[in-house]
């Protein structure tokens, strides 16, 4: 046993040392230290350990000499490296380039520094965007009667269009020094929310303007002369715009566009220019048929070398004039019923001139990197504040409906079944609210999110498409009649259009997520990639030797951290947050470990090959979604001041957040490419089996109950969305019951059960109320309580019916 205790000794300091991921040299000290110890106090003879000495300095000593580890180890590695690196297309490392890396690169390194999430400030919205969102961002919702807009008119009525265009909603994020709002991505994210939750039109037709279009791109790259023209005309709305990216051939893979301009000479008002002229097959561009400014996007070409040697120039981004000799705005697509202005774009020879290239000649053929700079904001904000207003919405209503609503003598509330539904709402609607202000936090703090915006855009979107399922659910008849009193058929019916849109929903999760990030947020990766391809041989090597020595102590680390995290299921360990949240914190921890083991060993066992395991790409991106979304979720916690009341709705969330880590590092290890690499993995990850569980049923009638009860954790939940009562607005109106009707519970029970036991006859409402007021049962005051709990429950639970003609299609093709 002696000639064991040295080895034990030096494989403990390098498991603590690893742990706390100190430097080699302190392996090293530490190492002699307690081979010291050891045979001072007799615990080992002389002889084994020396011999536990040598092979700790045999094994340390190359490492820590940098002339031998370089030549020794780096150089052979570095000829490796570069014959097994995948060759990245244009359109990945363009990707790679355009984006940001925030605190989602701290998930990845497998220890997170929490101080650089709570550090952050929190999300306010300026003096000035607050008045804002109270005063015309209020007054429009008040005007929106989406009915006459969805049914009637299929489109907003003439007075909502002025409305948007006087109170500069198409300019929210356009600088007030050309006639925009100045505002920020925090406040464009609280518009689109508090328009979503009233019309989905509305908020597409005030969001796309916003986002990906010819604003964004003009004030990243416009030169002067096109701000100084064309941003003024977009901020008042005497110009609408859109982009027209996708087309019958280039729909996900945007980067195989057909659409082309050639240069040549032409007629532009009257003289003869140098120009493009363009040919294109564009659909589903929004706000297509409106548009008076149409941004393209086309792959450029110059065969007659007037511009230069190179012919093809690459894909270029240009503004085109709606009434452009050639171009052809098509008749309206339909997208599910949700008329939002949409549809084809057409042209063929539509000349325009160098001068309307987004930031001139000087930009030609950097198209894609602008999009993909501008799409990771605009994808940050529109689609996941419109799930945002929509969860939170339907949240509340459904909530209230459910207490409202009444069976077998019960609120529908109070049933396991409802329960269960209700507690997915909640919890789903917390974890939206909290991802999507996140993201658009992060923009408004000058990042460009493109892991974060790829994440929230589809797991908001998902979580919506589940939230809007359960709150049909509970509605049952109410939510499948059309009509002016339903407030929730509409967003059913759009979901499938946000999961398709800014990127199909099955291409983002398999491709995008963890695609990205494996590289982006990777730690060391994109640095060897980079150090790999420098010219210079010392530059080359000394700068591959950092980032490969970082990434294997990186590697060891996360390794010796995820079986002990694993061993103890994260019992232990620093982290921050209140005796509350903090075992919140330590599992994060963990499975930051285990995501940044899995990828480092996805990437050193199958390569170039791991890019099209979809796959396993997608259930390690779903991984690094829910280390992202549970994080956004305590963030948001703090940031509210850990509200006691909020504690049901944040724990239901993370736990079904954590099964869902489980589940997806489950299937990515029964299913790895290279079967007993996945088992060791197991043994790894899982040492002691898989111990999460889906939210309790305990924890779900927390969560449920406070949909169903006037609170300050209801209040925060609703917080931002538009539930003023009124006459186009039913779902604010049902909110608004909620507290008379809890009132007026216990007093309704007493008359029914006083009414059970009687001998009346009477059968009409009204006279049964006159009874009771007769016998003393109810008080007359108690009376018109109970006649407007009748009336409120009567306008939450009535639905719609028309005359046979109204449905009927005013025109036909």
């Amino acid at each position: 046993m002696t000639a064991v205790v040295p080895f034990l000794a030096v494989l403990l300091a390098g498991l603590f040392v690893a742990y706390h991921r100190k430097r080699l040299a302190t392996w090293l000290a530490l190492s002699a230290v307690l081979l010291l110890a050891c045979w001072l106090f007799g615990a080992a003879s002389a002889a084994a350990t020396a011999i536990a000495a040598a092979l700790t300095a045999l094994l340390a000593l190359p490492v820590l000499l940098p002339g031998v580890r370089k030549s020794l180890l780096t150089a052979p590695l570095l000829k490796f490296y570069t014959r097994i690196l995948p060759p990245l297309t244009e359109s990945e490392r363009v990707a790679l380039e355009s984006g940001t890396v925030g605190f989602e690169g701290e998930l990845f390194s497998g220890k997170p520094d929490w101080n650089v999430l709570l550090s952050q400030p929190r999300p306010e919205l300026t003096t000035e965007e607050q008045a804002y969102l109270d005063g015309p961002c209020e007054q429009l919702c008040r005007m929106v009667d989406d009915w006459d807009i969805t049914h009637v008119r299929a489109d907003l009525p003439p007075e909502l269009w002025e409305f948007v265009k006087k109170e500069g909603f198409f300019g929210l994020n356009i600088p007030k020094e050309y006639g925009g709002l100045g505002f920020s991505a925090l406040m464009n994210h609280k518009v689109i929310q508090k328009l979503a939750s009233i019309s989905s039109v509305v908020s597409s037709t005030v969001g796309v303007p916003n986002s990906l279009g010819p604003a964004e791109l003009l004030m990243h790259y416009g030169t002067d002369e096109q701000k100084a023209h064309y941003l003024p005309r977009l901020a008042d709305g005497r110009e609408v715009p859109c982009f027209a990216l996708t087309g019958p051939f280039a729909g996900s893979d945007a980067t195989s566009i057909p659409d082309y301009g050639i240069v040549c000479m032409g007629d532009w008002n009257g003289a003869s220019v140098l120009g493009i002229r363009l040919t294109m097959d564009k659909r589903y561009i929004t706000l297509a048929p409106v548009a008076t400014l149409i941004g393209v996007a086309f792959r450029m070409y110059d065969p007659d070398g007037l511009l230069g040697d190179k012919r093809d120039i690459g894909i270029s981004l240009a503004l085109v004039p709606a009434d452009t000799p050639g171009l052809e705005i098509g008749r309206r697509h339909f997208p599910l019923n949700t008329p939002f202005q949409n549809g084809p774009v057409r042209g063929r020879d539509v000349f325009v001139p160098l001068s309307q290239l987004i930031g001139g000649e000087d930009y030609a053929g950097k198209g894609w990197q602008m999009l993909m700079e501008c799409l990771s904001i605009g994808r940050s904000i529109t689609l996941p504040s419109t799930a945002s207003g929509g969860c939170k919405g339907a949240a509340v209503v459904t909530g209230a409906y459910a207490r409202i609503r009444k069976q077998f003598g019960l609120s529908i509330g109070r049933f396991e079944g409802v329960q269960e539904a209700l507690a997915r709402i909640a919890g789903k609607a917390y974890a939206v609210s909290a991802l999507s202000e996140a993201t658009a936090a992060a923009v408004a703090r000058g990042e460009n999110p493109a892991v974060p915006s790829t994440i929230s855009k589809y797991h908001c979107t998902e979580m919506g498409r589940e939230v809007i399922r359960d709150a049909m659910d509970i509605h049952g008849g109410k939510g499948i009649i059309l009509g002016p009193r339903n407030y929730l058929g509409r967003g059913w019916e759009a979901t499938p259009i946000s999961i398709t849109v800014e990127g199909a929903n099955i291409m983002t999760r398999s491709l995008m997520i963890f695609g990205q990030g494996a590289i982006l947020c990777h730690p060391w990766v994109l640095k060897e990639m980079k150090a790999a391809q420098l010219e210079d041989p010392r530059e080359r090597i000394d700068r591959f030797d950092h980032a490969l020595f970082g990434h294997i102590g990186a590697a060891i680390s996360n390794a010796v951290r995820a079986l002990w995290f694993g061993l103890t299921f994260a019992a232990f360990g620093k982290a921050p947050g209140d005796a509350y949240t903090r075992r919140f914190y330590r599992k994060l921890n963990r499975y930051s470990a285990t995501l940044a083991v899995m990828a480092d060993t996805s990437m050193l066992m199958l390569g170039g090959k791991l890019k099209f395991k979809e796959s396993l790409s997608g259930r390690l991106g779903d991984v690094l979604s829910q280390l992202y979304i549970c994080s956004a979720m305590l963030k948001r916690y703090e940031d509210e001041g850990r509200p006691e009341g909020d504690q049901p709705l944040l724990a239901w969330a993370f736990h079904d957040s954590i099964n869902k880590i489980e589940t997806a590092l489950s299937g990515a290890l029964r299913n790895f490419p290279i079967r007993p690499v996945g088992w060791l993995l197991w043994l790894l990850v899982f040492p002691l089996g898989r111990r999460a569980q889906a939210p309790s049923d305990r924890l779900g009638h927390r969560a449920a109950s406070i949909l169903m009860t006037p609170c300050d954790a209801r209040a925060r939940l609703a917080r931002g969305v538009f539930l003023t009562p009124g006459p186009a607005n039913p779902a604010g109106r049902i909110d608004s019951y909620l507290p008379a009707v809890v009132l007026a519970e216990p007093v309704e029970r007493k008359f029914l059960k006083a009414l059970k036991h009687s001998d009346i006859e009477a059968l009409e409402f009204p006279a049964q109320l006159d009874e009771g007021v007769e016998e003393g049962w109810i008080t007359a005051a108690e009376r018109v309580q109970l006649e407007q709990l009748r009336e409120m429950t009567l306008d939450a639970i009535t639905v719609d019916d028309f005359e046979p003609w109204v449905l009927r299609g005013a025109q036909h093709p």
